[in-house]
C-alpha cells in the first residue's frame, strides 16, 4: 500500500512539472566564424583560405618507416657491444633477440 502511494506521488510530481520547450532565445549565442579573420589575413580564392586556416605547420612525413629502420639500427650498433659483453657465448641472432626484447 505505501509503496502504491509513494509511486502515485512520483508521477503525480512527474505530471505536474512540465518541461519549457527549448528554444532559441534561450541558448547563447556563438560567434559566428563565417567572418572570422586570423591574423588580419584575407583570402580571395579556396587555395587561400585553405593556406590560411590550416593548423599543420610542416608537411606529414611521408616514410617515417626509414626513419625507424635508421634508429633501431643505430640504437642496435650502441647496445650489442654492451649484449656481447654480458653473454659472450651467443650466436649474432640470440643476441639480437635480447636486443628486439629491449
Amino acid at each position: 500500500a505505501q509503496i502504491l502511494e509513494e509511486q502515485e506521488k512520483r508521477n503525480a510530481a512527474a505530471l505536474g512539472k512540465k518541461k519549457e520547450p527549448v528554444t532559441h532565445i534561450n541558448k547563447p549565442l556563438e560567434e559566428n566564424i563565417n567572418r572570422l579573420q586570423v591574423d588580419g589575413f584575407e583570402a580571395r580564392s579556396i587555395t587561400e583560405a585553405i593556406s590560411i586556416l590550416s593548423t599543420k605547420g610542416e608537411e606529414d612525413d611521408r616514410h617515417p618507416e626509414k626513419r625507424m629502420k635508421a634508429a633501431y639500427a643505430a640504437f642496435e650498433a650502441a647496445n650489442l657491444p654492451r649484449i656481447k659483453a654480458e653473454n659472450p657465448t651467443l650466436r649474432l641472432s640470440q643476441l639480437k633477440q635480447i636486443l628486439n626484447k629491449d
